[in-house]
């Protein structure tokens, strides 16, 4: 009876010891260190004004988020704003005027989806792999398509960050944005929180991810 209640101590303990081991790793940074070009990529983000600019509710100047004279109106600008930052990083993805800001966010995702060969883009398979790039350097843009044409998706930029795999998981990669509300350094899960089925959990959403590589040697 000692042995037996001796072994299955020890494999409770073993299996305790595993789970533990399982928790630590899910705490770890789940994709890879922020290189220098990374820490490049967070410092330009902050730099937008974002949080100030490109404001819901205004007419605005696609490039430099300034609001126009004209009356009041219910556009977001989450596609004008990943068009003015992807330019000042020397990267095309559509952009006015070769689309109206209107619906614009909807127009980049089928852009991206048939990006032509030598546009430099690339589709990720996953909420993980476009954290690890954007934590390389790379310009990320994680983005939803409305399933209502008449109706705006949503587009933001995935920013680098050492968040766990367990943050991941539940909440997305870190994110700049402008939309219904701007931010510098946000989740996924709330960026996209006005987009049902955008976001889910362990990355089972609408939300598609693609990366551009930037010749940081020529900017700044």
């Amino acid at each position: 009876m000692t042995r037996r209640i001796a072994i299955g101590l020890a494999m409770v303990l073993t299996i305790a010891l595993g789970l533990g081991s399982a928790g630590s790793a899910r705490a770890e940074p789940c994709c890879g260190p922020i290189t220098p070009a990374g820490e490049r990529l967070a410092r330009f983000l902050d730099g937008t004004g974002v949080d100030h600019l490109w404001l819901a509710g205004h007419h605005v100047d696609w490039r430099t988020g300034e609001a126009t004279p004209g009356a009041r109106e219910t556009a977001t600008h989450c596609s004008a704003f990943v068009a003015a930052a992807a330019e000042r990083l020397g990267v095309y993805v559509l952009r006015p005027p070769d689309h109206s800001q209107e619906l614009l966010a909807n127009a980049q995702l089928r852009w991206l989806r048939g990006a032509p060969d030598g546009s430099g883009w690339r589709s990720l398979p996953d909420p993980v792999a476009a954290q690890t790039a954007a934590n390389r350097g790379e310009l990320v843009l994680e983005a939803f398509e409305n399933p209502n044409p008449r109706r705006p998706g949503h587009i933001a930029i995935v920013r680098p960050s050492e968040q766990s795999r367990a943050a991941l998981d539940r909440d997305g990669p870190r994110e700049t944005q402008a939309g219904e509300t701007n931010a510098v350094d946000t989740v996924t899960a709330v960026g996209f929180r006005h987009h049902p089925g955008a976001w889910v959990p362990d990355g089972g959403g609408g939300i598609r991810y693609y990366a551009h590589s930037i010749d940081w040697t020529k900017l700044f």
